[in-house]
């Protein structure tokens, strides 16, 4: 069973569940785990691991539209190297900092694999959900796609200090609290645009009509030969935190005035509930814990 299958094994017993962070009265609260084998190729830094983890809960945080506050994380290695704690540490730190929130601290445990478990909080009175998308909307996405992935490559090919860097990815906090004003739904692109965008409609009960160009990260075309491998990794791959969300088209100039990075509108929400490419069906593919 993937993780799909349990959520769904769960969705009865859990109604409130189904958005990027579980809404609390006006807090918004998230939690994530990773694994060393899975999570963190070989190359990467104790630092890095610190500022991804705790960013990937962050990322929920501005899916949902709300200020980030404060998070936590359990750290759990084989031995407590007292560099790589303080790397990591240092890491969580600096990417709470830069989101204005702060790294509070959490838990410290022993276990045969590096695995993090981290937590955020935040607070909003007016989430943003999935489930608010409407016919006509404009389907949009912050930043660039397929840097994790490229990253990946460069881990791969031993360029570990560019790989590092495009591993460190902006948790958007910022820009989810300005698009909040307009924005009819919106989720995190952890599980790739694809994947997200089926996540989207879904809860939205609506089909998306998505058309190219999309906004790729120049990295992607260091590492790629191919426009397959590059849709691969900039639709397919995910792991790239960014926000993808929809809004009145009328709204488009106003959140691209007070965003603090681009917004590019890559499609129009439809009736129905046909996720399409350029008129052709779009797989319902990308990152899910425990697929094989």
């Amino acid at each position: 069973m993937d993780e799909r299958a349990a959520l769904s094994l769960l969705a009865d017993d859990l109604p409130a569940a189904g958005d990027d962070a579980a809404v609390v009265g006006e807090q918004v609260l998230t939690t994530d785990m990773l694994h060393d084998r899975r999570d963190f190729p070989d190359g990467t830094t104790r630092y890095t691991a610190g500022w991804r983890a705790v960013g990937a809960s962050l990322s929920d945080v501005a899916a949902m539209g709300a200020e980030a506050t404060a998070a936590v994380a359990v750290y759990a290695a084989p031995d407590f190297d007292p560099e790589a704690l303080r790397a990591f540490v240092r890491g969580a730190q600096d990417v709470c900092a830069y989101v204005e929130a702060e790294y509070v601290g959490g838990d410290l445990d022993d276990h045969e694999e590096f695995t993090v478990a981290t937590t955020a909080l935040g607070r909003t009175a007016d989430p943003v959900r999935r489930s608010g998308a409407e016919s006509g909307d404009a389907l949009c996405v912050t930043g660039t796609l397929g840097r994790s992935g490229a990253a990946l490559r460069l881990f791969e090919r031993g360029d570990q200090e560019w790989a590092n860097d495009l591993f460190r990815f902006t948790p958007r906090v910022v820009s989810g609290l300005a698009i909040s004003s307009s924005a009819t739904a919106m989720i995190d692109s952890s599980d790739g645009l694809a994947r997200s965008l089926h996540h989207l409609a879904d809860a939205s009960d609506c089909g998306f009509a998505v058309e190219t160009p999309l906004p790729i990260d120049d990295a992607v075309d260091d590492v790629t030969d191919d426009p397959a491998d590059r849709r691969e990794l900039g639709v397919f791959f995910g792991e790239d935190f960014e926000l993808v969300f929809t809004a009145p088209p009328d709204s488009l100039p106003g959140l691209r005035d007070v965003c603090d990075v681009p917004i590019t509108r890559i499609g129009t929400v439809t009736d129905g509930s046909a996720v399409t490419l350029d008129d052709v069906s779009l797989p319902d593919r990308g990152y899910t814990h425990g697929e094989e």
